[in-house]
């Protein structure tokens, strides 16, 4: 994939008509682009990134909670506990889905004391070696997780977050599934869980960093002395292929370009958000946001909520959309998730994160499981005897570190305008 300015078209008509009706566009030149309708061009490559990762995630949060049980091992019923964190479809039965999988989740039954047959679902011995290996994986890049955690803290003003808007991103920041209560606590020196005024729990650094707080495209431009001196750092820029090439479009996007840079860790408070140097500062909190994470993306709906932590005016996700040289919209998955182009040559990571090779040694066990079950391979067994499945149904392991066990079209984008109405159930 070329990262180049001259690649373009629809994205930057969409740019110079936000900017062009703004009060703060202070061009010399104004390109009166009018009653432009954004244009969204499929790519096939990033689409594909993004396909089957709702059943992956909900399966891996599956894992996690199965491997914190006695004999790892849950009845169905205490699963269905978990449901609202899944992401699974609302007609699809969590059964159905862990049947799915064979080579993942192990069914058997039990019978209650009333006589009744329970359905219990355990991990593989496969599915329960990855799970390891995934542990060893996060414990080697404990470092690396904790500054990512510190860098999400610090592009807040308060420097807290509320616990529900964390558990939306933990999937992308490749937290453990029980965060706030094995890892969280055994570092007390950098994280306090504080009641928030509207009576949540939220997680609040304790301390500044000054190391951390230089932004992704801060370290890249070490080399390029000359963006560093005038404090104008430019984005990398690469489009879908389908776009054009308009001339007064080029023009625009190469002055935004120029345009100061203000860091997503500094007080932006004296900034005109009507201004395209404020919208500068919005694409470059997001373009740090998504460099935390360890795919370089997230579902729009995970930031929808981040308005008054990141201090951003109202509909700030509509830079998603005027930026699209930046960040592409997947339709995937009956959602919309926000990809960093930069991170991507066609549908590979540039830099991958060890996590990600493990989630892919699990989607690869979910494919044949599924392949094998569909040919009749998986059979269910029954447990013999009366038990009570309660005796399954233990809470979680305390103490460890709680790494121990554990085509071109025309799209309306208005589901997320009102970003303050969304707000994911945790």
């Amino acid at each position: 994939m070329k990262w180049a300015i001259g690649f373009c078209v629809e994205n930057l008509k969409v740019s110079c008509f936000s900017c062009g009706l703004r009060k703060g566009f202070n061009y010399q030149q104004n390109f009166s682009l009018v009653n432009i309708k954004l244009k969204w061009v499929k790519d096939k490559a990033l689409d594909a990134v993004i396909a089957g990762e709702r059943d992956l995630r909900a399966a891996c949060n599956l894992v996690s909670i199965l491997s914190l049980a006695s004999n790892c091992c849950l009845p169905i019923y205490h699963l269905s506990r978990h449901r609202g964190q899944l992401g699974l479809p609302h007609d699809l039965k969590l059964s159905t889905f862990l049947r799915r999988y064979p080579t993942i989740f192990h069914e058997s039954y039990v019978f209650d004391s009333g006589g009744t047959r329970v359905p219990c679902f355990e991990l593989t011995p496969e599915a329960l070696n990855l799970y390891h290996e995934e542990l060893g994986v996060i414990q080697e890049g404990l470092k690396d997780l904790l500054d990512r955690l510190c860098k999400l803290l610090m592009l807040t003003k308060d420097r807290t977050l509320p616990l529900q808007t964390i558990d939306q991103l933990r999937w992308d920041l490749g937290l453990p599934y029980y965060y706030s209560e094995n890892f969280i606590p055994h570092y007390p020196d950098l994280f306090s869980l504080v009641r928030l005024p509207d009576d949540r729990i939220g997680l609040k650094l304790l301390s500044w960093d000054d190391a951390l707080s230089v932004s992704h495209l801060e370290k890249n431009a070490v080399l390029r002395t000359e963006e560093l001196k005038n404090n104008c750092l430019a984005f990398p820029i690469g489009f879908t292929r389908g776009f054009g090439l308009k001339r007064k479009c080029m023009e625009w996007l190469k002055e935004w370009q120029k345009l100061p840079y203000t860091s997503p860790y500094s007080d932006a408070s004296h900034l005109d958000p009507r201004t395209d140097v404020a919208e500068k500062r919005i694409v470059g909190v997001f373009h740090e946001l998504l460099h935390l994470t360890i795919q370089k993306k997230t579902e729009r709906q995970n930031v929808s909520n981040l308005r008054k932590p990141l201090s951003l005016p109202q509909k700030f996700t509509k830079v998603f959309e005027r930026h699209p040289g930046i960040f592409y919209i997947s339709r995937m998955c009956d959602t919309q998730t926000v990809v960093l182009r930069e991170a991507y040559d066609c549908r590979q990571l540039i830099q991958r994160h060890p996590l990600v090779d493990i989630r892919e040694r699990f989607a690869s066990m979910m494919r044949q499981g599924f392949l094998g079950r569909s040919r009749g391979l998986y059979k269910k067994t029954a447990n013999v005897g009366v038990e009570d499945p309660l005796k399954l149904a233990h809470g979680r392991k305390a103490g460890g570190n709680g790494l121990q066990s554990e085509v071109e079209s025309d799209y309306d984008f208005s589901e997320y305008e009102s970003d303050d109405s969304i707000h994911s159930s945790s």
